[in-house]
């Protein structure tokens, strides 16, 4: 179920925090239920990816640990749990509204596709995992009934893409020439081609949120024209994410590395402290 990568849907709240409703208790919990639904419905698609993948998680040195691949959990239990947590995240996610639950099918149904397809495709494996941020920052907003945010779903589109990039580069490096044994797909890339990649997406992170804070729509709409403060928590937070993955061969899980790394943990502290100061 991998509890530790739980820490991805905190994209769930951040609808409510940049619509101004954090301080509304009604949105609030509804935010925190709509999170526990996605944190579930991770939890049976990562289930679902360790049952298709056991046999070359067993290649791997690290996921080779994972209790499928180690034979320590039954392939029929693991079923039985993604069942169960199919329908409790599903179910969560109909008592609260309608629209939720078309967004967490969808995100179920292109988890799935990635899974037994899209994951295989160069690029698109990339970007369907940038788009599975994007259907979780989309969640939040349709949980609180709050228009969802052309900014906010483009920063985490490319946020994502940025991060995704970099796993891939972390996978090919560790692997080496086994690399393509764990995943077909690693073939297609190379390191300098996931360099290429992660440039270009760097700027654009950097940019797409100089943009967003500097955007006249967004400073009537959050009634601030203070964001663009918050700029130098982000351009850190990526050069650092960038230091990690050349100069300490991490990347391999943004989650482990966020928990891992004092500084960049600190930093990310740090900007909500200033994105609440700024607007709250």
């Amino acid at each position: 179920m991998r509890p530790v990568q739980w820490l991805k849907n905190g994209i769930v709240f951040a609808p409510l925090i940049f619509a101004g409703e954090a301080g509304h208790v009604l949105k609030l919990e509804l935010a925190i239920a709509a999170t526990a639904i996605f944190c579930l419905l991770s939890s049976a698609v990562y289930t679902i990816n360790d049952i298709t993948d056991r046999e070359k998680d067993r290649q791997h040195p690290l996921k080779r640990e994972r209790p499928l691949a180690a034979g320590t959990i039954s392939v029929g239990a693991a079923i039985a749990t993604a069942v169960v947590l199919i329908l409790l995240s599903l179910g969560g996610a109909w008592v609260i509204n309608l629209n939720l639950l078309i967004v967490a099918a969808l995100f179920l149904f292109l988890n799935v596709l990635y899974t037994l397809w899209l994951k295989n495709l160069v690029i698109l494996d990339v970007m369907s995992i940038a788009f599975s941020f994007v259907l979780r920052a989309y969640a939040g907003a349709v949980a609180i009934e709050v228009p969802a945010s052309k900014w906010l779903l483009l920063n985490t589109f490319f946020l994502a893409l940025f991060l995704a990039f970099g796993k891939r580069r972390h996978e090919i490096v560790l692997l080496d020439e086994n690399a393509t044994e764990h995943r077909s797909i690693l073939g297609q890339y190379s390191p300098y081609l996931l360099d290429q990649l992660i440039s270009l997406v760097t700027a654009s992170v950097v940019v797409m949120y100089m943009l967003y804070t500097f955007s006249q729509e967004v400073m009537q709409k959050l009634g601030t024209t203070n964001l663009y403060l918050t700029i130098p928590f982000v351009v850190y937070g990526v050069f650092r994410y960038l230091y990690l993955i050349h100069k300490r061969e991490m990347g391999g899980s943004p989650t482990r590395i966020l928990i891992d790394d004092t500084p960049l943990l600190i930093n990310v502290i740090l900007w909500i402290v200033a994105v609440f100061l700024v607007m709250y």
